[in-house]
């Protein structure tokens, strides 16, 4: 009955004692201690069942109000993650200086080690309620005990009523604690999602970067997911009871030493069980995670491009590679659930056996005059319990190998994109754009795509890229924006390199519009900001009457709070691109790269586009285009073609024109004046014309 009082009753307590929640849970140590100090020192040689049922229920509500008086420890444990994760991705307010190194190779696992170790508290508490759940278990045997043993031979039903009541509240008392547990176990799964929740997701927005786009994108979230899962289910609660099979061993020897090594032979049984379910569910776990995600894979593609798929007929084919993908995962689950369910159905038979076997024992050595009746029943139930914990952790077993295997695989991820540091503030870029021997590949693939790649852009100038397809064209724009690594070489604005920002800080100097269109599921005002939390109104509507985009969205019948639905689908092709234009000139940044901006484009989305170009060349931006129509390298004054990776030719527009097509009429130039600098002329260091093929 004590340990049903509420944590508003114990805090009430701590204002009583000096608002301490210090003394709060000195008085739950010191029920402990009284409880200890009277089974050491004033028990006399035996204790009654009564005795032992009402210290159970000292002892709970002492380590009740221990973990209480916490003042809500998960929720400290939680927001201590939270604070320490924060502090390692947010933007330091005041400059500091750039970072030595970078992270160690082992930071990932200390990561994650310190996400649980902040919930260190919040599991020694779930140890504890297991401890005293524990305890409280040993009352039905002990009742059923003094049941046959004093009740039935002395006839009396006040001792009867007495223990029964008893009984109840202490069962009360157990519902009690495991519900506690239960909910502590989900606070340390929340706790672990909000601290690396955050971190997870930049890691997988980063992962396609670096290791290309093969797998499941979605896999490190799963993995989150199934990690957070197990630690909020009733599988963590199999390992803390574990430590307690011995005890009850313990006991079940203290009846006779025949039935003691009984189920001693079971325990080991049924341990041997569980290591074989973990050699034999490892690998059927694995795969049944990779054939999963090709389902998935197909799944998504195929969604993307119905469009594709209903005009030209490809569903059948599409829905048979589906069905094959489908039936692998089928069948590596079935072996997932054969050996999860074998096992389970294995040690449950072990587990009724060896409690009949407990129970022929008894009779027997009751028959033989060396236990009681009531020895019989507690042994029983006593085995049951003991070995329910193994029963428990086999048939959860599968979620245990899932788990285990997603936080492997979580560990390599975060390793393979450690957090960014916080470099030094530099300020805003508004001289030039320079890339100097770069060597490109796409993210996880060895072969080069742009080799030996240099030149130089200072600000108000415009340059078009030119060249075949598969010359490399946006290749070398993905490297110029930051998007894709270079495998050597530096890519520089104002002369410092481009991870001398912060991706964050460097998003605000770029405008990137890529070859495929991408908005996200928002309103038009949201995708133009760039999702920015504290966006300015003037800043969107500045962007997009830059982009001509303005009397478009006010066309709409909700403006700039259009919802434009998932990928942008309630919007057509030119709207999409119009838009996509219109965040590359939020906040007017000073590198503005365009991939063939104008592909979905009419005449007057032309027309605003090269108006554009113009207007950040007037304002001291350096404008990058790739293009294939001549008619928009009208707003810019030098060119660079490209063929099989390499730079062809650079230089200014009507000279390279000239030599590449000495038939064809140049391109009319509307170059905008120019503001004064030291040298206006774009450089190109190191290029070696006609080296390409």
């Amino acid at each position: 009955m004590a340990v049903g009082f509420s944590s508003a009753s114990l805090r009430l307590m701590g204002t009583a004692f000096g608002s301490a929640q210090a003394k709060v849970r000195l008085v739950g140590l010191i029920l402990v201690a009284c409880v200890a100090m009277f089974f050491l020192f004033g028990s006399g040689r035996h204790v009654s069942i009564g005795s032992m049922l009402v210290a159970a229920a000292m002892v709970g509500f002492g380590c009740l109000a221990m973990f209480r008086a916490r003042g809500g420890v998960v929720q400290d444990a939680a927001e201590s993650v939270v604070d320490a994760a924060h502090s390692r991705t947010v933007t330091r307010s005041k400059p500091s200086t750039r970072a030595t190194g970078r992270r160690p190779a082992g930071s990932a696992r200390s990561e994650l080690a310190a996400a649980l170790a902040s919930c260190r508290s919040a599991f020694v508490a779930v140890g504890l309620f297991s401890g005293m759940l524990n305890v409280l278990m040993l009352a039905g045997s002990l009742y059923m005990l003094e049941v046959y043993d004093r009740v039935l031979p002395s006839r009396s039903l006040p001792t009867l009523v007495g223990i029964s009541i008893l009984l109840v509240i202490l069962y009360c008392g157990q519902a009690f604690l495991d519900f506690v547990r239960a909910r502590v176990l989900v606070r340390i799964g929340g706790a672990l999602d909000e601290a690396l929740g955050h971190r997870v997701y930049t890691s997988m927005l980063r992962l396609p970067l670096k290791a290309g786009r093969e797998g499941d994108s979605l896999q490190p979230m799963r993995d989150l997911d199934s990690v957070r899962g197990f630690l909020s289910g009733i599988g963590p609660t199999a390992l803390f009871d574990l430590p307690w099979m011995p005890i009850y061993l313990v006991i079940i020897f203290m009846f006779h030493w025949v039935l003691g090594v009984t189920a001693l032979l079971g325990a080991i049984v049924l341990v041997v069980l569980t290591l074989l379910a973990e050699r034999l569910t490892r690998q059927p776990v694995s795969a049944a995670t990779l054939s999963g995600n090709r389902r998935g894979g197909l799944i998504t593609a195929g969604t993307r491009n119905a469009e594709v798929v209903a005009a030209m007929g490809m569903a059948g084919g599409l829905a048979s590679r589906w069905r094959d993908a489908n039936l692998d995962f089928i069948a590596d689950q079935r072996k997932v659930s054969d050996v999860a369910g074998s096992f389970g159905a294995v040690s449950k038979v072990l587990r009724m056996l060896l409690q009949s076997s407990m129970l022929g024992i008894g009779a027997w050595l009751v028959i033989e005059q060396e236990a009681t009746a009531g020895v019989i029943i507690a042994a029983s139930i006593l085995s049951g319990r003991a070995l329910a914990p193994v029963d428990l952790a086999i048939a959860n077993w599968k979620g245990f190998v899932s788990a285990r295997q997603g936080w492997q695989r979580l560990t390599k991820v975060l390793a393979a994109m450690p957090a960014e540091n916080e470099p030094m503030l530099l300020p805003a870029p508004n001289a030039s754009v320079t890339m100097q021997n770069a060597m490109i590949a796409a993210p996880g693939a060895q072969r080069l795509l742009v080799q030996d790649a240099s030149f130089a852009m200072e600000a108000g100038h415009g340059l078009g890229i030119i060249g075949p397809s598969g010359s490399g064209k946006s290749t070398l724009v993905r490297a110029l924006v930051g998007a894709w690594q270079p495998v050597s070489g530096r890519v520089k604005l104002d002369g410092a390199d481009l991870d001398q920002w912060s991706s964050q800080e460097r998003g605000r100097h770029i405008g990137y519009l890529p070859q495929d269109v991408e908005l996200f599921a928002g309103t038009v005002a949201e995708n133009i900001s760039r999702f920015e939390l504290d966006a300015d109104a003037d800043a969107i509507i500045a962007a997009a009457k830059a982009a001509g985009a303005h009397d478009l969205i006010v066309s709409f019948r909700q403006g700039y709070e259009t919802e434009i639905g998932e990928h942008g689908e309630a919007l057509s092709a030119g709207q999409r691109q119009r838009i996509a234009l219109a965040r590359a000139l939020y906040r007017d940044p000073f590198l503005v790269v365009l991939d063939e901006p104008n592909s979905n484009l009419d005449m007057d989305g032309e027309q605003a586009l090269i108006r554009a170009m113009l207007g950040v060349r007037e304002r001291g931006g350096v404008v990058v285009i790739v293009a294939h129509r001549p008619n928009v390298l009208a707003a810019v004054d030098f060119i660079m073609a490209m063929n099989q990776g390499r730079l062809h030719e650079f230089g200014p527009k009507d000279e390279v024109f000239a030599k590449m097509f000495p038939m064809l009429r140049p391109v009319a130039s509307s170059n905008p004046p120019l503001r004064p600098t030291a040298d206006s002329a774009p450089v190109a260091a190191g290029i070696r014309t006609g080296g390409g093929n």
